[in-house]
């Protein structure tokens, strides 16, 4: 680790959430090949319903027409109905896993269908950023990058005079990302669209923070959340069929991928991890990626630095919050 980068962004961080603000949170999620998604939202909420941060908007990633119902489903329990939600960009994975969990979460728990379709992703990026002071919003991306390179490459429209690269510097302070691995690897939400992925983490103005797939791989948390009301509570319930169902054999808990970016995007990362950089995250035009220090560089990605039981406690108390 390079100390003295780690202490940089350190201050940095610092220096963007002073005394009385709080992050205000962009969360790109694709809700469905996989359920840490469930975990993730559950501690986005828990952290927002403890004042620690503001959830702006909910966009899915991923195009399969269940993935946006799910999130709303979920912020309908956390008492949140008002947050916008996005459908994917045209062009994104459209795809869900063979379980068929978000179907029967949607038909369970979304209590107020929409009669109208989703906004895309990108207007809701786009009119979302287009409210917020300089410098102030957190994106974090727990799924594919297709909705970043629509933004990136939008045009001014009726919510903006500015291009997408512009109402990137002018708005976001921050984007933390569940991809990669680390030092070098092939990572799922970094391959399945490698197009985008290649054009988006050479071009990205702003700090990005990185939970490499090696991070979550190694908290298991679910088992003490699927122990909870399956009935009234859809996050006990999706990991209770999920665990029972996901894979072949039925699993005690699941890996927590996104469950990190969530909690280092809200809180300062260097309470749970080492913060390394700063350097260059490079993806070819496969998805395979690697590392590179530089100094100067605008990312930084997450190490181990506690025991993988202490962490899964701090995520899973937290994935146990009822609104």
């Amino acid at each position: 680790m390079l100390m003295g980068a780690f202490l940089l962004y350190g201050i940095k961080l610092r220096a963007q959430h002073p005394p009385g603000k709080i992050p205000l949170i962009i969360f790109d999620t694709d809700m469905g090949p996989d359920y840490d998604d469930v975990g993730a939202i559950t501690v986005l909420h828990a952290l927002a319903a403890r004042g620690e941060c503001k959830i702006l908007a909910t966009v899915a990633s991923d195009g399969h027409s269940s993935i946006a119902p799910t999130i709303e489903a979920f912020n309908q329990y956390f008492k949140q109905p008002g947050i916008p939600v996005g459908a994917a960009v045209a062009g994104a994975p459209d795809f869900t896993s063979d379980n068929h969990w978000n179907d029967s979460l949607v038909t369970r728990f979304l209590k107020k269908p929409r009669s109208n379709p989703y906004p895309p992703a990108l207007d809701v990026y786009r009119e979302v950023l287009s409210r917020q002071a300089d410098n102030s919003v957190t994106i974090i991306t727990v799924g594919f990058t297709s909705n970043i390179r629509a933004l990136l490459q939008s045009k001014p429209d009726r919510f903006s005079v500015l291009s997408g690269m512009e109402l990137v510097k002018r708005k976001v302070k921050n984007w933390v990302a569940m991809a990669g691995g680390f030092p070098q690897g092939r990572e799922f939400n970094v391959e399945k669209d490698a197009a985008a992925s290649f054009e988006v983490f050479s071009k990205w103005p702003k700090p990005i923070l990185f939970s490499g797939f090696e991070i979550g791989q190694s908290i298991a948390t679910g088992s003490r959340v699927a122990k909870g009301d399956a009935v009234k509570n859809p996050v006990a319930w999706a990991y209770r069929y999920n665990l029972g169902s996901y894979d072949k054999n039925p699993q005690a808990n699941r890996p927590s991928w996104d469950q990190t970016a969530v909690l280092c995007a809200v809180r300062q990362p260097e309470k749970y991890f080492y913060v390394n950089g700063p350097g260059k995250f490079k993806v070819d035009e496969t998805g395979y990626n690697t590392w590179s220090p530089q100094p100067g560089g605008l990312h930084y990605f997450l190490s181990h630095k506690y025991p993988y039981e202490t962490i899964a406690a701090v995520i899973e108390d937290l994935m146990l919050h009822i609104p």
